[in-house]
């Protein structure tokens, strides 16, 4: 994608096949994007780096299994190797810019599938987290484009808001906060979001292979339970906290202290955890935050009313959940659905509610998450 060591994009893709390394012509498809800290692979195939659970546990595979064309991006920082410390070269990386290397990685699925017997037709776009956000910022440049040169055709935003609704005061003003101390890094020539890759694969090793000795990152834990801390009370890692409660998977506490997962086994969210990038750009955060903020003014969301394409909205009620829905009356959708996984009624479960990894981790997923996606885009 340019001409620095790291300006790479990887593209995965997972079909059928009708004999070996010749992918079975398959008209439906469906373009993931990846959120913070974990790539493709890990996003929506962990199971193929874990024990825990059979390979053919993931999303990716579900989906491929069932006629499906699966492909998906690792945007650029994925490719960081630990070690690095000069991340100059990631000044400019932002969302324009993930989204414009999206539109690559559209085009050439879209080619290839074209090239392999599927047809050139437009894909659905499924971002997860950030990859959400930056899926909208896509959408926003390719609704300026004429309709031939457009790669879209479905949008699945999973478990994120682009923007806060107006009685979100709260959030908003915790969101304005960090994005004035992350822009002032910036500014000062700070260009990676604080590595937090390495200390969440960190955590994760050392639950594998110490579980029970002391946590170095969690005065009075143990590396299990620090490693299960950042699982079932991920909101602790912000500050101040944005989303109440929010988590990546549900989990059960004496008191302060995380005795286990709910809903996603213990082993498999380990395993998901040592997979994580080192290294992420910060500029993206820093937009995403300007959007959750409502200031300063950034270019993504000016013509979200000339997105037209069908919609649907996927959540966790323990993770961003229902902040994400006031987004979808940005858009110019006619065809939008929304559907939020929640577990209990009562408020008071939250911290045990459905978490934004659960979505993709779970051993209920399948049936929860995975199959209305699958009934969505076959429809679509």
């Amino acid at each position: 994608m340019g001409l620095g060591a790291y300006d790479v994009i990887s593209l995965h893709r997972v079909v059928r096949e009708t004999v070996l390394g010749t992918p079975r012509p398959t008209p439906k498809s469906v373009f993931f994007v990846h959120g913070d800290l974990l790539g493709f692979r890990s996003a929506f195939m962990a199971s193929a780096g874990s024990v825990a659970v059979p390979r053919r546990q993931s999303i990716a595979v579900f989906l491929a299994r069932n006629g499906v064309d699966v492909w998906g991006i690792d945007l650029r920082w994925v490719h960081v190797p630990a070690g690095t410390t000069n991340f100059s070269f990631m000044k400019d990386w932002n969302l324009g810019l993930h989204a414009q290397d999206v539109r690559t990685g559209l085009k050439l699925a879209r080619s290839t599938r074209l090239l392999t017997g599927s047809g050139a037709g437009q894909m659905v776009l499924l971002g997860w987290s950030r990859g959400a956000t930056v899926s909208y910022a896509y959408l926003n440049a390719e609704s300026q484009l004429p309709a031939v040169k457009r790669h879209v055709s479905g949008f699945i935003p999973v478990d994120m808001p682009y923007t806060f609704a107006p009685g979100n005061t709260t959030e908003r003003q915790a969101a304005c906060a960090i994005h004035d101390a992350l822009a002032l890094l910036q500014d000062m020539g700070e260009y990676e979001g604080g590595e937090l890759g390495v200390l969440v694969k960190t955590l994760g090793q050392l639950a594998m292979t110490q579980p029970d000795e002391p946590s170095l990152f969690v005065p009075g834990f143990t590396n299990r339970q620090a490693a299960l801390t950042f699982g079932g009370a991920t909101y602790m890692l912000q500050n101040p906290v944005i989303i109440p409660s929010y988590h990546w998977a549900g989990a059960m506490f004496s008191g302060v202290v995380p005795t286990g997962l709910v809903w996603t086994q213990e082993r498999l969210f380990v395993d998901s955890m040592v997979q994580a990038a080192p290294y992420q750009s910060i500029g993206e955060q820093v937009d995403t935050l300007a959007m959750w903020c409502g200031r300063p003014d950034v270019p993504y969301d000016n013509h979200l009313s000339k997105v037209k394409v069908p919609v649907m909205y996927v959540g966790a009620a323990g993770g961003m959940g229902t902040y994400g829905l006031h987004s979808l009356s940005l858009l110019g959708s006619k065809d939008v659905t929304s559907y939020v996984v929640q577990r209990f009624e009562d408020d008071a479960a939250r911290p045990v509610e459905y978490g934004h990894a659960d979505l993709f981790l779970a051993d209920d997923a399948e049936a929860l998450v995975w199959t209305p996606i699958l009934d969505w885009v076959q429809r679509h």
